[in-house]
C-alpha cells in the first residue's frame, strides 16, 4: 500500500482554473440536470496555505439519479467511494495515494452544503483567520509525520470552533 503524503503548499492562482476545468468535465459527462458543483476547501480561498487537492461540492436533485450514472466518473479517474462515513453523502476521489481531486456529493437541502459553503465563504471574508488556519495547516503537516488521522486532530478544534463561528455568519450575510 502507497502512504499518502501530507503537504501544504502556498495558494496557487491555477486552482480556481482547475476547478473550472474539472467541473465542465464532470458536468458534461454526467449532465445531470439542476446539478450545481461549488469550489470548496482551502484551494477555493485566496492566499490559503493547502494541500494541492480540488475540494468540489455538487449539489444533485436526486442522489439516486446521481447513483444511476455515477459509474460515468471512472472516465475522468474518479473511484467512488460511497458515503465514505457521512450519511446522505456520495464521495469520490481523484489521483489515487496523492488525490488530485475530491468530490463530495449532497442531495439540495442538505446541512451539509450550508456547512461546506459557510465555511469556504467565511474564510475568504475574514483574511486573519484564513492565515491562521494557513499557519495550523503548514504546522500540522510539519509534525504528523504523513499520518493524515493526525493531520486532521491537529486542524479539528480550529474547524470545528470557525465552522460555528462561519455558520452564524453566514446565516446574517446571505
Amino acid at each position: 500500500m502507497v502512504s499518502r503524503e501530507i503537504i501544504v503548499v502556498p495558494y496557487c492562482r491555477a486552482w480556481p482554473v482547475q476547478f473550472q476545468q474539472e467541473a465542465d468535465s464532470i458536468t458534461a459527462l454526467l449532465r445531470l440536470g439542476g446539478a450545481r458543483l461549488h469550489h470548496i476547501g482551502s484551494t477555493a480561498v485566496p492566499a490559503l496555505a493547502a494541500k494541492p487537492v480540488i475540494d468540489m461540492l455538487m449539489q444533485v436533485s436526486s442522489l439516486t439519479e446521481l447513483d444511476e450514472v455515477s459509474h460515468r466518473l471512472e472516465a475522468l479517474g474518479y473511484l467512488a467511494k460511497g458515503e465514505f462515513g457521512i450519511s446522505g453523502r456520495r464521495y469520490f476521489q481523484k489521483g489515487g495515494a496523492q488525490r488530485s481531486h475530491h468530490l463530495h456529493c449532497y442531495q439540495v437541502g442538505s446541512p451539509d452544503i450550508r456547512r461546506h459553503l459557510a465555511f469556504r465563504d467565511y474564510l475568504r471574508a475574514h483574511p486573519d483567520v484564513a492565515r491562521e488556519y494557513g499557519d495550523i495547516k503548514l504546522e500540522g503537516a510539519a509534525m504528523c509525520q504523513h499520518d493524515i488521522q493526525r493531520y486532521m486532530s491537529h486542524k479539528n478544534d480550529f474547524i470545528q470552533h470557525h465552522e460555528a463561528l462561519a455558520l452564524i455568519w453566514y446565516g446574517t450575510a446571505n
